[in-house]
């Protein structure tokens, strides 16, 4: 049985001299993975659809034993720009690969489908890779079940000033219970009030948001010690990510 399916390439597998495994995020099913036989050679009407990150149609033969194939497919967007800059390359791989960790097969998802696929169309627009990131991280911490208290301390209640952050409390302390951690973070109130931020807000109303380097290493102090101390994960992005960012 043929069906089409709207989807975006999160994940390739060399398959033999010329196929190729991709995982696809699709808006019907969620993830699922689909044999593209011949991807590999040169000339093959798969080869282009068959590239990371792209968002297209796919028509899949389905119905028998194992993964359904690929047939064909038609490209909307190829997110070109993704694959040929090379610190572009690093933020959209670390994305894709915590999306893909933090995601299930089968599990059908739209929301998740229009963030990624607005977080890919943001990047390939030019807009700030590391804030898109920062939101990104701040999304799939809530997908996975944690969720940061950010509107008051997570002890107490309280909503006295200034604030620190507390990973292993989940959120923010209070002046009077930071002792109940000598580990909190000490931020800023824009660090903390531009994460609650982003837990909130629309993607899709994105503008230009202007964050000064400072801030810029909090917050990814913040989220990445969230992702190391409450999710079982170790991403191979993330290691080069950080060796791009680190050049001039």
């Amino acid at each position: 049985m043929l069906a089409k399916w709207e989807g975006i390439v999160i994940r390739t597998v060399d398959y033999g001299e010329a196929g190729k495994v991709l995982t696809l995020f699709t808006r019907e099913h969620g993830k699922v993975g689909v044999m593209a036989r011949g991807a590999k050679k040169p000339r093959s009407r798969l080869a282009a659809v068959s590239q990371p990150f792209t968002y297209g149609y796919f028509l899949v033969k389905t119905g028998g034993f194992g993964m359904a194939d690929l047939t064909q497919g038609e490209i909307v967007e190829s997110f070109a720009a993704l694959r040929q800059d090379l610190l572009l390359t690093a933020y959209t791989a670390y994305i894709v690969e915590l999306f893909d960790r933090l995601t299930h097969e089968g599990e059908v998802n739209p929301f998740l489908f229009q963030l990624l696929l607005l977080t890919l169309r943001y990047l390939d627009e030019g807009r700030d890779a590391e804030v898109l990131s920062r939101i990104f991280e701040s999304k799939m911490l809530i997908v996975a079940g944690i969720k940061p208290q950010l509107h008051a301390c997570s002890d107490c209640g309280s909503t006295q000033e200034p604030f620190v952050i507390s990973v292993t409390h989940g959120g923010l302390l209070c002046p009077n219970c930071q002792v109940h951690d000598p580990y909190s973070i000490t931020v800023t109130p824009t660090t903390w009030k531009l994460l609650r931020l982003f837990q909130m807000f629309d993607l899709e109303r994105l503008g230009e948001i202007d964050v000064k380097p400072s801030t810029r290493s909090q917050l990814k102090h913040v989220l990445r010690r969230f992702i190391d101390e409450h999710l079982d994960i170790r991403l191979k992005s993330r290691n080069f990510l950080d060796q791009m960012e680190k050049l001039p």
